[in-house]
């Protein structure tokens, strides 16, 4: 059977940050996200953005309770991650950041165990356009809503214990040492447009006119 960690694994080993020595050594993340230490360190300032004064305006307006309520603005939120990682750091500790992100679609979790994450996707800067301005690698979470991102973000946003996610916030100290950039953004998805089906499409030859 493949689990999730080998999969982890396979996919961190694609972007060619592994270390064959010593791989098999590591142990998988902690399942229970509780038993993972919060991070000691003070919680940064947030950028002093629109969008980062709107979303610290609603968070005082409804208090951070429902602020990070399961059921706070319910819909699909996209989190976009891109990290760049100091030139210091190893294949190995690379690697170890992309699967240690990667636990967290099992990990980031509520206190009465219901999980945050939908899907964590990720991959390694493949653009030939030359705007990637250093970024290596990339992750996509999916939120079923607001306040779920809301809690699963945590400090800087959200300061209060035992309103932000632990593991996540575990994570961010661990990270930190090794990356020399992170760029996040994060928005709803108001729209989403398709092609027409191979089944829906008019009938007749694609360019025929009469």
């Amino acid at each position: 059977m493949i689990t999730m960690t080998d999969r982890i694994w396979t996919a961190a080993a694609g972007f060619g940050f592994l270390a064959a020595a010593g791989a098999a050594t590591v142990a998988p993340a902690l399942a229970d996200p509780y038993s993972l230490p919060i991070a000691s360190s003070p919680p940064g300032v947030a950028p002093p953005d629109a969008a980062a004064v709107a979303v610290q305006q609603v968070m005082a307006q409804v208090g951070a309770a429902t602020f990070t309520a399961p059921d706070f603005r319910p819909g699909l939120v996209r989190h976009v991650v891109l990290f760049r990682f100091l030139k210091s750091a190893t294949p190995f500790q690379r690697a170890e950041v992309v699967r240690r992100f990667l636990e967290l679609a099992v990990d980031s979790r509520r206190p009465d165990g219901q999980p945050l994450v939908v899907s964590i996707e990720t991959g390694a800067q493949d653009s030939g356009e030359g705007q990637d301005e250093g970024y290596e690698i990339g992750f996509l979470v999916t939120f079923r809503s607001e306040g779920d991102r809301n809690y699963y973000v945590g400090r800087p946003v959200v300061n209060q214990p035992g309103l932000f996610d632990p593991a996540h916030d575990a994570f961010k100290a661990f990270a930190a040492p090794y990356l020399a950039g992170t760029m996040v953004f994060d928005y709803r998805v108001a729209a989403e447009v398709a092609p027409p089906s191979a089944a829906g499409a008019p009938k007749g030859k694609a360019g025929h006119r009469k």
